[in-house]
């Protein structure tokens, strides 16, 4: 078997400490907001921008486990946990997916009451300027965040990112519906912009709650990731056609890529030509595939035991198989 080097310079993507000082922003950015859409609130009386205020709750709660878990995904690997923390970090948009479905419950129980009891609403103009300057500041953190997410391939700033995006949006809707409130007189279309705030925000919240559990459950790298894995392996064949690859499996964990495979090579080489040979293919799939783990497992290509293996489950096959008593 054969593993990348580990004495070798990590990149870039791997320093997640400097990751944590956005997860501050975000913070600042929601208290900030949260400030602004409350005073919105307090000065109309509009149970739409109530739930824009809430909104922005789950955004302090979300940027405040993002803090927690960007700081224990940046921690090395140690005994317990020999490939890292960075799995950490599925947490985080599991734990926002859930507050934000609890945010949208609240909300829709809030716009219910006030389609019960409708309530005339005060001082539209000073309440939209604050909202408005709060979706200001969300968007500007927003953009930042899915930058330097998408840079260091970090799952928690971009699904904070995308959240404060939503809430951008949903800000939009709020202020343009208040607006059409004033306007019309009618008094009906505030509870029902927030019960569509609060669906839009379920909607969000089941699909970080999704890509948290896909995660958690060790899915393969993404179609166009594997596509380039392959290509490179088939490149890497054309130019040695001596040598064969199977049991190819990715995962992925957050920042972290996986690959590992059995290559096949002619019995009569020595293990330094045929780690030589694995070594130069983990090279080249590692440089293409930043942030990745490459393992190989040597086999020779003229033995029918080095085909009972392709499946996860090796060690159960060579027990089954009329080989058991080999072990290579």
């Amino acid at each position: 078997m054969s593993v990348s080097p580990s004495a070798a310079p990590q990149p870039e993507s791997y320093n997640r400490k400097k990751l944590i000082r956005y997860a501050w922003l975000s913070i600042a950015a929601a208290i900030a907001t949260i400030v602004l859409k409350a005073g919105a609130y307090w000065y109309t009386g509009s149970v739409g921008l109530l739930s824009d205020a809430i909104e922005s709750l789950v955004n302090l709660a979300a940027g405040v486990m993002a803090l927690w878990v960007l700081t224990v995904a940046a921690r090395p690997a140690d005994d317990s946990h020999q490939y890292g923390h960075s799995k950490a970090e599925y947490f985080s948009s599991g734990a926002e997916g859930a507050l934000i479905v609890l945010a949208a419950l609240s909300i829709g129980y809030a716009a219910i009451d006030r389609i019960l009891n409708p309530q005339p609403l005060d001082e539209i103009g000073l309440g939209l300027v604050l909202s408005v300057i709060a979706s200001l500041i969300n968007g500007l953190v927003a953009w930042i965040l899915l930058q330097v997410g998408r840079k260091y391939d970090s799952i928690t700033l971009q699904a904070d990112g995308h959240h404060l995006l939503t809430d951008v949006w949903t800000s939009i809707g709020v202020v343009l519906g208040v607006a059409l409130v004033a306007w019309t007189g009618w008094l009906i279309l505030d509870p029902l912009i927030a019960l569509a705030v609060a669906a839009n925000i379920l909607w969000v919240g089941f699909r970080l709650f999704g890509a948290s559990v896909s995660g958690l459950m060790d899915a393969s790298l993404p179609q166009e990731e594997q596509a380039l894995v392959l290509k490179l392996m088939k490149d890497f064949q054309a130019l040695h056609p001596e040598v064969d690859f199977h049991a190819l499996r990715t995962r992925r964990a957050a920042s972290r890529r996986f690959v590992s495979m059995h290559v096949l090579v002619p019995g009569e080489w020595t293990v330094k030509k045929g780690h030589d040979l694995a070594h130069e293919l983990e090279e080249i799939i590692h440089a293409r595939l930043p942030g990745s783990s490459v393992i190989t497992h040597i086999e020779p290509i003229d033995d029918p035991v080095s085909y009972e293996d392709m499946d996860i489950d090796r060690y159960e096959q060579r027990v089954t198989s009329p080989h058991g008593g080999h072990s290579h």
